[in-house]
């Protein structure tokens, strides 16, 4: 299996970079990581499926890539996905695929231009972790989240190195303020030898 990109992505930079390492990167992001068996987005998806009551409701998928987890949403059930990127070509990428009803940029620093207490469910598949967002934007999210809402999101092996990311998921269980229905380990990128867990996390 080759890695091209995968050998750079997980490395710790700022954010600016890491948009101008996905927005290189979006040409052949999906060749690349379906070459090594890319798994978690229909991992995340179908856990979702099987953790909600109603399909139609309209899912947010942030840090939406090229499109990747909006097809393995698509392909669980569910109707209508609006995906945030903070990449604009990864954005292109995504919109070619016809999946998305709307698609947003997000800037590194600011508001997001959509509304997270709009969303029954928010996939934030492959999102956090070393070389990709920090842990703080899990929080944004669950503070965005609307009671009842569910989160549902994935930390690879490089991620699950810094305790800190499961922890947070353990401080928002810890003290009520949400409820973990789903925790599963299992493979993520097959070719490289990495797996992850899958997290569904309810707002309460």
């Amino acid at each position: 299996m080759t890695q091209g990109y995968l050998d750079k992505v997980y490395a710790a930079r700022a954010p600016e970079d890491t948009r101008t390492l996905y927005d290189a990167w979006s040409a052949s992001y999906d060749a690349e990581v379906r070459e090594n068996g890319y798994v978690t987005p229909n991992r995340c998806a179908e856990a979702l499926a099987r953790s909600v009551s109603d399909l139609t409701r309209p899912v947010l998928d942030f840090g939406c890539g090229t499109g990747l987890s909006g097809l393995a949403l698509k392909l669980a059930g569910f109707e209508t996905v609006d995906g945030v990127d903070l990449s604009p070509e990864m954005l292109q990428q995504a919109r070619a695929k016809r999946l998305y009803r709307q698609l947003e940029l997000c800037t590194v620093e600011g508001a997001l231009p959509v509304e997270i207490d709009d969303y029954a469910a928010v996939a934030a598949i492959g999102v956090i972790g070393a070389g990709a967002a920090p842990i703080s934007v899990f929080d944004d999210l669950m503070h965005g989240l609307r009671r009842g809402a569910l989160l549902v999101m994935s930390l690879n092996d490089h991620a699950l190195q810094d305790p800190a990311n499961e922890g947070r998921i353990c401080e928002w269980t810890d003290c009520g303020a949400a409820r973990l229905l789903v925790r599963e380990r299992g493979p993520h990128l097959p070719g490289i030898g990495l797996k992850s867990n899958v997290y569904i996390l309810e707002k309460t």
